[in-house]
Order: structure tokens, then sequence, then C-alpha cells
């Protein structure tokens, strides 16, 4: 909103420039965009929030001007126009237009008419303050009009009486086929939806937007119908973007317009003119009993962080124009007709703060506790399982739970949405090996392994069930290769099994593979396992069938699990060891152990871990070799120890003793060094 500073000192007494009462403005709310010459004086841009259409006058900035700078004193224009000119005589002409409300999009309607004017030129005065705000000057009628709306906020317009049919207004929607001509000389088809002004016959005004054309006020005008309403924002929106038009109007009753100063209006208009007119004609089925808010000081310094005594924050209220009842705690606020913002104590209590001012609030450390960022509990969890099988070379993808049957579903019901939106997904997944198997086709079929982490549903006699589970499918070369004839290890069951005891060791939990108590059709009859966590079966282990991975097309020898979260990591997790890094050096020992293949290479595993003690820092199996020279239904595995002594170096001695540890631990389960 641009205006001249003249015209925000006709409603305040104050000692500040344009410059200070900008700066004032901007720390109430009201940021200004810019200060110009114009005409050789300032000119204030004021860009005002779309819940302030108080701010849209020189009134509602003078008002908070008023509250701000306590040495401001208001002027004589500013108390009448704060009383709505309430002390002017009411006029005796009785007032021959009518007017009537058939739309609940209109709240209030009043019309005073003129008789015997002359439209000529307005004032120079008044000419030479709308070219400073950016408007071009019309006529007598159209100037004042715009006048009075930069200093009230309210949108008026002027119709020529003697062009109106009947002698009355009617604000309704339009009838079917209705036209309208607007001042800009455009025709417009009026929709059902849209607001109009019309007199006895036809729509005359685009409400709150644009005036008609065969209305217009002219030079040879004689006789004026001058219009103040007040128009639900959201239909003057509707309005007007359906028929493209932008008008100050528009933009005004857009941001909510004070419906108790509508009269008002009609009454400083007539000051200006220095005519009475008639009567004034007002409907007003809209008015709204405004109800009382509570304010709670000791909250309200909570919530600002600063301290504001009670005397001073109702003083704030009461120069911002609200009506304060009570001094206990709590007070209670009636919030003013031009603000519909206010609606709770937390609206009243940014009031206190911004006109107190936010510079006022003291610079201390935050106070009391804050929360732990990032996930926590079993959410942190899923994370690191996510991350772990990342690690592991495993591409994450994402899938809708709704689908179609499926050959790899999960045995049992699907459960069926009640309205599905097509047949492609009329089934809730019961399984995450669906997706996996159709992403693996889409790209290919072969060298990916995928992984996924989502809900699956299930329905059973004991009603529906919804549960977290991670997914993987594994099919091809596990290493990329560029050089040909080079050998690249492929995906296998014990690659994926491998590869899933790492992940859920990332969770502290220990997974182990059994043979299933009942037959998975959708694998391998011999190349299947359950996967268990203390004792319970938590998910699914083998090569898809060959009868499956034909109707797939995916190649026979993919590879694929599932695994139950939330029964997985329904214990309590478990605490990792953790130890200080020693900067000594670590040595390496080999053992070449030759062992019946019957042996669990668990157990081996767990043999070298007790029997090696603290010096032990890892271990790894690094060859397995079967043929000449080993007997039958034997291997020997290699298997590297690396040892490291905290705070001293191992000498060739000590190394030499856990090794031997190692191998007397392995001799219990019948293996024997080469």
């Amino acid at each position: 909103m641009k205006f001249p500073y003249s015209m925000l000192l006709d409603f305040v007494q104050t000692d500040l420039t344009a410059e200070e009462a900008g700066d004032l403005l901007t720390m109430a709310g009201f940021e200004l965009e810019g200060i110009e010459e114009v005409e050789g004086e300032k000119v204030l841009d004021i860009k005002v929030m779309s819940n302030r259409g108080d701010g849209l006058s020189i009134l509602g900035l003078a008002r908070e001007v008023l509250a701000k700078e306590q040495d401001s004193v208001p002027t004589e224009l500013y108390l009448n126009a704060a009383s709505r000119f309430a002390d002017r005589p009411a006029p005796t002409t009785p007032n021959p237009a009518t007017a009537t409300i058939e739309t609940p999009d209109c709240n209030r309607f009043a019309c005073r008419v003129f008789e015997g004017v002359t439209n000529g030129p307005s004032p120079d005065w008044i000419q030479t303050r709308l070219r400073k705000a950016g408007q071009r000057p019309i006529s007598l009628f159209v100037d004042l009009t715009n006048y009075v709306m930069m200093e009230l906020g309210q949108p008026l317009h002027a119709f020529d009486y003697d062009k109106l049919r009947g002698g009355r207004i009617v604000v309704r929607k339009p009838r079917p086929g209705e036209t309208l001509t607007t001042l800009d000389g455009k025709e417009h088809e009026l929709q059902p939806d849209q607001m109009m002004i019309c007199d006895a016959e036809r729509p005359v005004s685009v409400a709150g937007v644009m005036g008609g054309e065969e209305t217009e006020v002219t030079a040879g005008t004689t006789r004026v119908l001058l219009e103040s309403a007040s128009f639900l924002n959201t239909s003057i929106r509707r309005t007007r973007k359906q028929l493209g038009l932008n008008t100050e109007a528009s933009y005004r009753f857009e941001r909510s317009v004070d419906p108790d100063g509508v009269v008002a209006a009609i009454e400083r208009f007539s000051d200006l003119l220095g005519q009475a007119g008639s009567e004034i004609f007002d409907v007003y089925p809209g008015k709204v009993e405004r109800q009382p808010v509570a304010v709670k000081m000791d909250r309200a310094r909570v919530l600002l962080g600063m301290y504001i005594e009670d005397k001073q924050a109702q003083g704030y209220l009461v120069r911002l124009g609200m009506e304060v009842m009570g001094h206990g705690d709590p007070f209670y606020v009636v919030p003013p007709s031009w603000r519909p913002d206010i609606v709770a104590q937390e609206d009243l209590v940014e009031e206190l703060g911004r006109v107190h001012g936010y510079e006022e609030i003291p610079e201390l450390l935050p106070a009391g506790t804050t929360t732990l960022g990032g996930q926590r509990g079993q959410m942190e969890e899923v994370d690191r399982l996510r991350e772990a099988a990342i690690r592991a070379g495993y591409i994450q993808i994402v899938s809708h739970s709704l689908r179609d049957l499926h050959p790899l579903d999960a045995p049992g019901e699907r459960v069926e949405p009640r309205n599905p939106a097509s047949p492609e997904m009329a089934y809730l997944r019961n399984s995450l090996l669906p997706s996996l198997a159709d992403a693996a086709r889409r790209n290919g079929g072969r060298d990916l392994h995928l992984f996924e982490i989502g809900k699956v549903f299930s329905r059973s006699s004991s009603g529906f069930g919804e549960s977290r589970s991670i997914g993987f499918m594994s099919t091809g070369e596990l290493i990329p290769s560029d050089r040909k004839g080079e050998a690249v290890p492929n995906a296998t069951f014990f690659s994926l099994k491998g590869d899933l005891e790492a992940i859920s060791h990332a969770v502290g939990r220990l997974l182990e593979a059994s043979a299933p108590l009942e037959g998975d059709n959708r694998l391998h009859p011999s190349r299947q396992a359950q996967l268990v966590h203390q004792g319970a079966a938590v998910g699914v282990l083998g090569q898809i069938h060959p009868s499956v991975s034909e109707e797939l097309r995916l190649p026979r020898e993919t590879i694929v699990a599932e695994l139950d979260v939330d029964a997985l990591l329904s214990d309590s997790e478990s605490q990792l060891a953790l130890r200080p890094i020693s900067r000594n050096p670590s040595i390496r020992r080999d053992i070449a152990l030759l062992i019946d293949k019957a042996v669990p290479y668990r157990e081996i595993d767990q043999a070298v871990i007790q029997s090696g003690g603290e010096i032990l820092e890892r271990h790894w199996l690094f060859d397995v070799f079967e043929g000449q020279g080993i007997p039958d239904g034997k291997h020997s595995l290699g298997i590297a120890l690396q040892l490291r002594k905290f705070g001293d170096n191992l000498t060739d001695e000590e190394a030499n003793q856990v090794r031997a540890k190692v191998v007397a631990a392995l001799a219990q389960l019948g293996g024997a060094t080469r």
C-alpha cells in the first residue's frame, strides 16, 4: 500500500520522520518495502500481511503508530474515525433507494443517495494525494471513493442513480444467461457462484471488484447512489480470479474489510463532498457477536520470554482498539470487528509482543530440557538394518503396498481393500518378495542384489495383522568384473545366508538357519531354511522354485529371503562390547585345519572366539580346500587370527600361545592341523 506521509499525519500528531515511521511499522509487523519522493513529499510503500486487512488503510496504520509510539497523539480526524463519525447529525431526507440481500456472501450493505450534484474534477489537494499514492484522478465521485478507501480501508462505489432500474439494489447471484460489461469495457458471461450488485432487472456491478459500464457516473450525473458493503473474502477472491479482474477494492475485500465501518465510510464521503445526502439505508444480516478471549499474563510472559506488567499489557490492547474487561488473572479481551484473525489467547499474546517490541526480549541461554535428535528405539534399529544391507552391497527399492496376486505371495489369505482402484491393486501385499521379483525383472533379471523394508498385511481367524518386513533378492555375480574370463563368485544360498548374519549382527541379533518345519512351495524343496532368532522362526531363506523362476522369467539360481523385522527386534537389543583402540601393531597367525564337513562352521567360529581371549582382535576364513590329499568327508579350512595387545607389543611366544589354545579348542571338535 502506497500513501504520502502527510496522510498519516492527518490522523497522528507525531515527531517521527517518514523513515522512523516506516521502521516503527516494520517492527509492528508491516514491512516497509521502500520510501520514495513524489512531487516533493515522502511516499511510503507498506507490505500488509494477508490476514491484516485493517492495515490497508491510513486509519489502521495510524492505530499501530499510536499503540507503539507513546509520545504520539491522535488527531481530531482520528478520533472522529475511531468513533465512526457518530456525532454527525442524521439527515432528514428520505432515501429513495432500497436494498435487499439474497446471498449469504454479503453480510452488510448500506447506501445513500445524493441529489442535485455535479460530477466535475475533485479538489486539487485530493488529486495530488492520489497521484502520490500511484492512482489516477478521474472525477469527483470516483476520486472521493478512492480517497475514502485509502483513509478508512472501506471500498465504495458510486452509481448513477437515474440509470438504476426500479430504484432499488439487490445483492444476489447471477441468473442463467446474464452478462455484465465492466468499467474496463469487457463483457463477462456470469457464473452461478459469482456475487453481483443488481438493480431491479439486471446486474450492474461485480460485487467488491468492479462496477458496470451502464451505471457509471459521468459528467451528466446529477443523482448518485453511494454503495458501501461488506462481503465474504473467499467469494470476492473466487469471482475476481474467474473474471480475471484485479482492483484496489478486491485486494482489500479479499483480506477482510471491517463490517462495522461500512456506514462510517459513507459519512466520511459526505464530509469530503460537503453534502449530507439522504438517510442511509442499512441492511446488516451478518452481524457477529464477538466473544471475549481470556488472557493469562503468566502464560503470556512464558510464551514471549519477557516480562510485561498487567496494566502495561492492558494499555497496549486498549490502544489497539480492543475492549478489555476485568483486571484479574485472567482478564478478558473483546477483539474489534476489524480483527477477525484474533480468536485465541496466543493471538493476543502476539499483539503484546509486537507492540511492546520483540527487541525487548532479553538475550538468555536456552533453559530446560531438549529432546534428542534422530531416530530412537526400534526406528533407529530399522535404520541400522537398512544401512547394513546397503553396506553389504544391496540396493534398496520402494514399492506400493497394493498389488495383484503373485507366485511369490506368502502362504495364507490375502487382505482385500474395500474399494480397490483397479484389478492390479486389488490386494494388500503379504510379502515383499513379489515386489523384489518385479523390480529384478524390469532391470534385466541378472546380476542384481535388491532389498526392501516395508509393511506386509495378513488375515487370520483372529483378525487382520500388520507387520514390518525386510526382503532380499540376490542373483548373478557378487562382484562386478570388467575383465573377460575372470572368475567371479555368484550369489548362492550361503552367500545370502552370510549377508543376513552380518546384517542382523549390526543390530545385535544372532540369526541361525535351520531346516523348515513345513516346506515353502515358493522355494526349492532342498534349498530352503527357516531363519531363527532365540529359538523362534523370524523368516525364510532359499532359492526360488524352478517352476516359479520359469514363470517369472528369472534365473533359476535366484536366492531370496524375508525377515519379520518386528519379531527380530522384539527383544531388547544386545549390548555392544566396546574397547579402546590399541596403538600397538598386530600379529597374524594362520591355522590350516583338517576337519569333518559335518561339523558346522558356527561351532568352529565359537571355539575360536572363546579360546582366543582378549588378545584375539578378529578372525576370518580365507580358504576352503577339498581334493587330492584330503580324506573323503573332510575339508581343509584356512583360518586367520589377528592378534593385538593393548598398550604393549605382542611377542612371538605370546602369539604362539594364543594359536596353540585355539588349535586345542578345535581339536575337541575333531579337527587337526595340517
